[in-house]
């Protein structure tokens, strides 16, 4: 039991944001289906499969098969949300994109997790957590003074940007489409949501109270209250 048991969603496999952004709303109770790849290795199954995936069952399908992507439609005709992380266009290809499952599902909040979106020239290139938080201003603004950027592991970009905006995402919308009986597609672009995390940093910079020059400014090190230090145990 949780707050949003009852909540069912329809999670299609993938890899960085999407089966975070899943484990969290399974924790609050939602009950969760997650569409696996036909025959293929799912999203982290060697690593992390009993923490990353917990808390809901899995099917596999081969969504290019009609049979089975009419079992999809079928699942999606119950649920209240669908999460999926392809690149944009994918879902419409294969015939489950946001016409077809609000067609079978109109209250249906359909979730789309992407890199830069699902427009523009970079929205049909590949790209990864560390490109997304570069273009959006946070790489450059982590790391030492005189040396190069260093990665914040996947937390900023896939975790931050991308997990955490689409489940806020998707939960708001359901609040709308349960109020109005009408669903609505939900995209969440973890290069939008970075540069919306650096908010306070774009502001600090414009009043000229943030320096570009790294570990010069209150949280990125140059504070001797914000830093780390070695203890004396070593």
């Amino acid at each position: 039991m949780g707050p949003l048991s009852g909540v069912r969603i329809i999670e299609f496999d993938a890899i960085g944001p999407v089966p975070l952004c899943a484990m969290l709303l399974a924790d609050m109770g939602a009950d969760i289906v997650r569409i696996a790849r036909a025959g293929g290795q799912a999203a982290y199954e060697d690593a992390g499969e009993a923490i990353l995936h917990r808390g809901r069952v899995s099917v596999e399908l081969n969504l290019k098969d009609a049979g089975d992507r009419e079992t999809a439609l079928r699942l999606v005709e119950k649920a209240d949300i669908l999460i999926e992380g392809f690149r944009p266009a994918v879902m419409e290809r294969l015939g489950l994109g946001p016409d077809v499952c609000l067609a079978r599902a109109p209250a249906l909040v359909y979730g789309r997790m992407t890199g830069w979106g699902q427009s523009g020239e970079l929205a049909r290139r590949a790209g990864h957590d560390i490109n997304y938080i570069a273009i959006a201003g946070a790489l450059g603004a982590i790391g030492e003074k005189n040396r190069t950027p260093v990665p914040p592991l996947n937390l900023v970009g896939d975790y931050g940007g991308g997990a955490m905006f689409l489940a806020m995402g998707v939960l708001a919308a359901l609040t709308e489409a349960r109020q109005s009986g009408k669903g609505q597609v939900v995209d969440a672009a973890m290069t939008e949501g970075v540069a919306l995390l650096m908010s306070l940093f774009h502001a600090l910079r414009q009043t000229g109270a943030w320096s570009e020059e790294r570990q010069s400014n209150l949280l990125d090190g140059g504070a001797p209250y914000y830093r780390c230090y070695a203890c004396a145990d070593g």
